[in-house]
């Protein structure tokens, strides 16, 4: 009887550890997508973005969710990231832009006292960050390896099959929505990039000439460290981060 209880309490323990682990991934889900669509309208490249959201996981992965207001480390993270990358943005500006996608139907900011004390609060939290990151903030991202696998790989193809699915637009946006989960913290960027331009292969059905009989299979031509699993759990991870979309409201 004591041994079922325990089992029972240990299953209800995991449960809810489950539950938080799935709540929090939603919350960090919303947050990021803020991120994105915040550096956008800041006319923000990519890498400055998947800088942001990199420096908002690490955080993150360091503390705890409910210590800190994950929107406020969302605008210092834009706004780190912004010099890590040399794109300067002023912190005005992210506020602007933040307070008008928290509140859509708000009028303009004023420049009250609320305003510079949420710029001043920018400000310390991104002294924060840099404390608790270690001044570790400049990172390698997928970019640049999947241009130069895309280039090669579209040199492998038949011209019309390349052209007759977006196969580079379908890498670029999973890399991209990658950036909603940690991934980016999980996995070397060479093997990120080879994964998801697998995944988009495998979205269109569409597969790379003479691979059945090479020597070896052309993801492992890009990175040769990468092998078969480590591409299924990045996929893998991959589908969940859109299971969270899907779950949310």
């Amino acid at each position: 009887m004591e041994s079922r209880q325990r089992e029972s309490s240990t299953e209800g323990e995991e449960r809810r550890k489950e539950g938080h682990l799935a709540s929090e991934a939603k919350v960090h889900f919303r947050v990021t997508r803020f991120i994105m669509e915040a550096g956008i309208k800041l006319g923000m490249q990519s890498i400055p973005i998947a800088t942001a959201c990199t420096i908002y996981h690490k955080f993150f992965r360091e503390t705890k969710l409910d210590a800190y207001d994950p929107y406020l480390i969302a605008m210092s993270a834009i706004y780190l990231a912004g010099k890590v990358e040399e794109q300067h943005l002023r912190t005005r500006d992210i506020i602007n832009v933040s307070h008008r996608y928290l509140n859509p139907k708000s009028e303009p900011l004023e420049l009250d006292s609320w305003f510079w004390e949420l710029r001043d609060s920018i400000v310390q939290c991104e002294l924060l960050m840099l404390r608790v990151l270690h001044f570790r903030v400049s990172f390698q991202h997928p970019h640049k390896y999947l241009l130069h696998y895309l280039i090669s790989l579209k040199n492998w193809m038949n011209r019309h099959s390349w052209e007759r699915t977006p196969i580079s637009l379908a890498a670029w946006a999973l890399l991209r929505d990658s950036y909603h989960g940690a991934l980016c913290l999980q996995y070397p960027a060479q093997h990120i990039a080879v994964a998801v331009l697998y995944l988009a292969l495998q979205c269109y059905g569409v597969e790379v000439p003479a691979d059945s009989e090479a020597e070896k299979p052309w993801w492992q031509v890009f990175s040769e460290d990468l092998t078969k699993p480590v591409i299924d759990n990045i996929v893998s991870d991959l589908i969940q981060i859109y299971t969270v979309d899907t779950e949310i409201p």
